[in-house]
């Protein structure tokens, strides 16, 4: 099971130099645990672990790094890994290909077009296997990613992950939060109130289920890529699941892939970047989070503060695990990546990724620059 998770991860990490055996890092088993020490990649060093947990995997994260700048994802998979792991695949490929067919650089447009065709190449798939996995079509997945170029961060949104920036305060060597997305969820009042006035004539748009509000009392975010039964209607029918399915005839889609799209100029007292699905944010502030990172100023630090805390609860199997005086439920995926880095160089990015159903970390040092 270890061996078959860990190839999937390396599928979605392989761009970071697999193979080189001299700069691999040490690297240790211990149970459910695998950790590779600091290791060497084309533009730096990282580490990577994994805990493993559950049986499927539906969080993706993905890294890369090129003449365009930095690219950060966090995939957080709905109803299988069909969807995350596809958008791992193919996102930030296609973020490539329109680069280099309009000869652009990365802005607001192209981000928006890489989802675009992201969302038209699930869907052609879930097309494809319909006849033979009609389930895939209730496979979805949030997307939350990050591109840094020069000193730009864009920060594009599908779903209810969150990117935190820690900035420093001044001369005081305090840390202010400063969120840089818009989440994508029917339990904030604004995301209701947006989907009435897209569909004025459905009274059960948004729907109360358990103290939950959910889009047509189904899913809880508005926007996703997959989901393709709640966007095509053809889709919402038999053999998929009948709790999916819905009473009355779609006329339009009920969900978007149209993501949430921030630009931030990188200023001095800028100093990480914390990228991470709602799992972690339904238990931590976004200041917890940052006062957390600021506590752990050496990389490789940060990696063994986050495997200590996340290794007991995975071993145990017990309910849930005390971080910074707050609780984490065992069985809530959690995807985070942390990026830090200094302004003045803007050529060091420290990054990890953790999910709690199979607690995947991985720190990177890596060149920022366009």
């Amino acid at each position: 099971m270890l061996h078959a998770l860990m190839s999937l991860i390396t599928r979605c990490w392989k761009p970071f130099g697999q193979g080189d055996e001299g700069n691999a890092g040490r690297e240790c088993k211990d149970g459910l645990l695998w950790f590779r020490d600091i290791g060497k990649f084309a533009a730096g060093d990282f580490s990577m672990a994994v805990v493993q947990a559950n049986q499927v995997l539906e969080d993706q994260s993905q890294i890369e790094s090129g003449t365009f700048g930095t690219f950060v994802g966090v995939y957080d998979g709905h109803g299988g890994p069909d969807a995350s792991r596809y958008v791992c695949d193919n996102l930030f490929r296609n973020l490539q290909a329109i680069l280099a067919e309009s000869r652009s650089v990365v802005t607001t447009e192209t981000i928006q077009q890489a989802f675009l065709r992201t969302e038209e190449g699930f869907t052609a798939l879930v097309s494809e296997l319909w006849n033979i996995r009609p389930q895939i079509a209730t496979t979805g997945t949030c997307c939350l990613v990050g591109v840094i170029c020069q000193q730009t961060l864009f920060v594009a949104n599908l779903g209810d992950s969150r990117a935190v920036l820690g900035r420093k305060v001044g001369n005081t060597g305090g840390m202010a939060a400063i969120q840089l997305s818009t989440e994508h969820n029917a339990n904030i009042e604004a995301i209701r109130q947006e989907l009435k006035e897209l569909h004025p004539n459905d009274p059960q748009i948004v729907v109360l289920k358990h103290g939950v509000w959910r889009v047509k009392g189904i899913i809880q975010v508005s926007r996703s890529i997959g989901d393709v039964y709640m966007k095509h209607a053809q889709y919402n029918q038999e053999p998929i699941n009948p709790k999916f399915r819905l009473p009355e005839p779609m006329n339009m889609p009920y969900l978007s892939a149209n993501p949430t799209i921030f630009s931030h100029r990188l200023q001095p007292n800028d100093s990480f970047l914390i990228f991470a699905s709602d799992g972690l944010w339904e238990h931590l502030s976004n200041d917890q989070a940052v006062d957390i990172v600021h506590s752990s100023p050496r990389a490789d630090a940060l990696v063994l503060f986050v495997l200590n805390l996340i290794k007991p609860i995975v071993f145990i199997q017990y309910s849930a695990c005390y971080l910074g005086q707050l609780l984490f439920s065992c069985n809530m995926n959690v995807n985070g990546i942390v990026c830090s880095y200094q302004y003045h160089r803007l050529d060091k990015s420290y990054i990890f990724t953790v999910s709690f159903s199979t607690a995947c970390l991985m720190l990177l040092t890596l060149s920022m620059s366009c």
